[in-house]
């Protein structure tokens, strides 16, 4: 490296000196958390507190006492690639409209970033908060009780999450490696939809069931398979972020605001592997729930979030590592103009006409409306990590959905977070609206040209590149 010289005693001295500085020099770039060397990828990782104070007013109750595991909000900031992407995914039943604006502005400030690199999804419990700030200001402005959607602490929560995440830049983590693992979970997941031979739906097999003939039909159509993604510093896993449709009820309106089944599970594999972060996010889930192997009682909490951790579990056996660099890291977005619902006279009545349980549960659909129809639109967003596709999608999907995305990309590794902004609710198969039932009536804020829609962009984001 050095070419021989004769050295004095004043060229040992400057010899010296310039060595000192060029180690002190790269010493200092090394050191500079987050900075670009290398590979030019770095994680960083945040988890808080997002369970409020016994007497707030959950989704559907009062909170009247805490649970052992409270609620999470956990994420991962993703540096290297361009701007930071940050991911996040929140213990509450969802978070829309102006909320979702308001969050993702808050963590991209503190990560750098930009908020259309910001990805807010929640895991969809139901003893658990719900956040709309523009469903708040309505109902003050009419005079109501704001109800579910008093913002108070979804607001403190957003300064302490912020908080989180700025602090977390100072301790990120080089990125050599990604992980890639799946495995099938068994007797969890199961489609609420039971169809009859006339095409029609015949009967709805809910989160909990104790007809033993809706229990004798067979599971349906899901997607049985859990998929994790991992970050790893050489041979450390940094964090693992895990992706299964279900709806995460085993039962619920208890007044205990608690994770649910795959909140326990979450923690399970956390004590596994204590290193890394864990992080779990709902996949498209909208018509699939517990039904055919939940009685509600009690003891299938624990159950459930067993199996669900055996699969996550087996899946992270079953991973493998390949090098990653800031090359194989893209950041994508395509708009989604979804088709408003033709009941939109009836949808400007809600106030006067609905209780306060019906508003809780589709008020959001009504400021969605109204948002749309000022220009404003949703979208849906690809992470490409190597030869890993993640979507992130707005509404309760069906599980078509995610079932399709895989299918356009057999050739990678391909998954899906749903209940990002929660504000359209349903978003169903074109041919659900046709069969009837719940999911497609008024909980669904769109209509069925949806499907059209979002499986435009689904195809542009996985077949880009």
């Amino acid at each position: 490296m050095f070419r021989y010289i004769k050295i004095s005693r004043i060229n040992t001295r400057c010899f010296f000196t310039i060595v000192i500085f060029f180690f002190s020099f790269n010493l200092k770039v090394f050191a500079i958390p987050g900075d670009s060397i290398v590979s030019g990828v770095r994680l960083a990782t945040f988890d808080i507190d997002a369970t409020p104070s016994v007497g707030t007013l959950l989704t559907y109750n009062k909170e009247i006492n805490k649970w052992d595991l409270g609620l999470r909000a956990k994420g991962v900031v993703l540096l290297g690639s361009g701007e930071p992407v940050v991911l996040c995914s929140v213990d509450w039943i969802g978070i829309a409209n102006e909320g979702q604006d308001i969050f993702r502005k808050a963590l991209a400030d503190a990560a750098g970033t930009i908020p259309s690199r910001v990805a807010i999804h929640t895991v969809h419990q139901h003893d658990a908060p719900t956040c709309d700030f523009g469903a708040e200001r309505m109902l003050i402005e009419a005079g109501c009780d704001p109800m579910c959607f008093e913002g108070s602490f979804a607001r403190e929560m957003i300064i302490r999450l912020q908080a989180s995440v700025k602090n977390s830049l100072s301790h990120t983590q080089p990125v050599t490696h990604l992980g890639l693992g799946e495995a099938e979970v068994y007797k969890v997941a199961s489609n609420r939809r039971i169809i009859g031979n006339d095409g029609m739906l015949k009967a709805t097999r809910y989160s909990s069931c104790q007809d033993s003939a809706l229990i004798a039909e067979p599971e349906g159509l899901i997607d049985p398979m859990v998929s994790l993604v991992s970050f790893w510093n050489a041979d450390k896993p940094i964090a693992v972020l895990s992706y299964y449709a279900v709806h995460p009820q085993s039962y619920y309106r208890t007044g205990v605001a608690n994770p649910d089944f795959p909140g326990v599970a979450r923690f399970m594999r956390q004590l596994a592997v204590p290193e890394a972060q864990h992080i779990h996010f709902n996949g498209a889930g909208g018509n699939i729930t517990a039904g055919k192997y939940n009685d509600g009682t009690q003891k299938m909490r624990g159950i459930l979030a067993e199996r669900l951790a055996d699969g996550m579990k087996r899946a992270w056996e079953a991973t493998k590592r390949e090098p990653l660099t800031n090359g194989e890291i893209s950041w994508s977005v395509e708009p989604l103009a979804l088709p408003l619902p033709k009941n939109q006279e009836e949808m400007q009545t809600w106030l006067e006409t609905k209780d306060s349980l019906f508003l809780s549960n589709n008020l959001s659909k009504l400021i969605f409306l109204r948002r749309s129809l000022s220009g404003k639109q949703l979208d849906v967003r690809c992470l490409r990590l190597g030869r890993a596709r993640i979507l992130f999608a707005p509404g309760e999907l069906f599980v078509e959905y995610q079932l399709a995305a895989k299918a356009i990309r057999p050739d990678l590794f391909v998954a899906l977070a749903a209940y990002g902004d929660y504000a359209p609710g349903y978003i169903c198969t074109a041919v659900a609206y046709l069969e009837g039932g719940y999911e497609s009536g008024v909980a669904s804020g769109v209509t069925p040209d949806a499907e059209i829609v979002l499986m435009t962009a689904i195809r542009k984001l996985l077949r880009s590149y």
